[in-house]
């Protein structure tokens, strides 16, 4: 089974194409460009150095979140359009999920955090029984403090991946003392991871249906935040 995989949640555009016996091609570009621009151009490029077509694509794995509020927009519109088209079958993965995966660990917690601004991360707590990767708590948008502590709590070796532990690296290792940071190279989340777990699901016949396939966002969008805040509606 082919599954065509897309990531934009983040500032990461990332597409790949895996199968049952593993990865055979994935692009990754981070570097600021818009979304709208490169996913369709990195997808056709992918499939091309693959000798393959949309037709042979046997089903698609999307991020839904949490991250950037359009870029998950772009990554479902663009699967959406593409699973209509072939009348293939889609999954939605969350990020965090896929970040979590790109560390294999038998002992300890992992906690995968992106960059929520103003000192908030999204982020979710995960053990591995066996080869299974098993969500310890829901997604949460929470302050780099409150997620410090929480991680105390567990009181074992914490692993921690994503672009959220990097810009709260000192914050981390000042508040949890059994802590280990992920090497740049995993600190995305990648199509890749995304497309794995999304076949596990795929292969197991399970899937969104396209009107119901909808992004995670956890908080509103700046936008709408700054509107409420103009009409007196206040936050936490």
């Amino acid at each position: 089974m082919r599954i065509l995989s897309v990531e934009s949640s983040s500032e990461t555009a990332s597409v790949a194409v895996v199968t049952e016996e593993g990865l055979l091609g994935e692009f990754n570009l981070n570097y600021k460009k818009q979304h709208s621009v490169l996913l369709m151009p990195m997808i056709n490029e992918l499939l091309k150095n693959l000798s393959l077509n949309i037709k042979d694509i046997d089903g698609f794995a999307v991020s839904k979140g949490p991250g950037s509020f359009t870029g998950l927009r772009i990554g479902m519109a663009t699967v959406k359009g593409l699973s209509l088209g072939s009348d293939k079958p889609v999954i939605a993965i969350s990020s965090l999920d896929a970040l979590a995966f790109n560390i294999f660990s038998s002992s300890g917690i992992i906690c995968s955090m992106m960059d929520a601004l103003r000192n908030n991360v999204y982020c979710c707590i995960y053990r591995y029984e066996g080869d299974e990767l098993k969500a310890l708590t829901d997604y949460m948008a929470v302050s780099i403090d409150e997620i410090s502590h929480k991680l105390k709590e567990f009181d074992e070796k914490v692993y921690l991946v994503g672009d959220g532990a990097v810009l709260h690296k000192e914050v981390l290792k000042k508040n949890i003392k059994n802590c280990s940071f992920s090497p740049n190279h995993i600190n995305i989340p990648k199509a890749s991871a995304l497309g794995e777990l999304g076949l596990k699901q795929l292969l197991k016949g399970s899937f969104d249906p396209l009107n119901q396939m909808a992004p995670i966002y956890l908080r509103k969008p700046q936008a709408e935040r700054e509107y409420e805040k103009k009409l007196g509606i206040s936050h936490e």
